[in-house]
């Protein structure tokens, strides 16, 4: 949430579905001190920016409140990773991640650009390629992405 500390009026308000939140994206923090009230708790801090776009979902933005019928269609547009495991949410929001930064119709070698940077994120997994083949076609079978023609994938609006 953002806000006008003047007039404390809400700006800013975006909703992040449970089903986004990977152990990837939660930073763990050191414990608190022992002179501390709560002594030894640990926090955390969710980060935000390594979050896919479509993981916020504005409920208000830039002072005005999203229609409901919209933030209800962009939550259930990813509702299919609640019955993921959390290894496969992490791939999934990850690969998600970098087709957002390519234009709306990319090619199998744009993705592939980032498998540097996936094989970072998940340095157990020795098979990069394949697996994101794998994560595009359950982007297309959930209808975020399509299938334009061999080794080509268009984003959905």
């Amino acid at each position: 949430m953002e806000y006008d500390r003047k007039d404390w009026l809400v700006e800013n308000v975006v909703l992040v579905p449970a089903h986004f939140v990977t152990p990837e994206i939660v930073q763990r923090r050191n414990p608190l001190k022992p002179t501390a009230r709560r002594a030894g708790w640990v926090g955390s801090n969710v980060l935000i920016g390594r979050l896919p776009l479509d993981a916020r979902i504005p409920i208000v933005l830039d002072d005005q409140e999203i229609p409901r019928a919209d933030v209800r269609k962009s939550f259930q547009r990813f509702e299919f990773l609640k019955n993921k495991s959390l290894e496969s949410k992490g791939w999934l929001a990850d690969v998600l991640a970098c087709v957002r930064e390519l234009p709306r119709e990319f090619s199998l070698n744009d993705i592939y650009a980032f498998e540097g940077k996936l094989a970072k994120l998940h340095p157990g997994n020795r098979n990069v390629r394949p697996k994101i083949r794998q994560q595009l076609q359950i982007l297309r079978d959930n209808e975020i992405l399509e299938f334009v023609s061999p080794g080509r994938y268009r984003i959905r609006a």
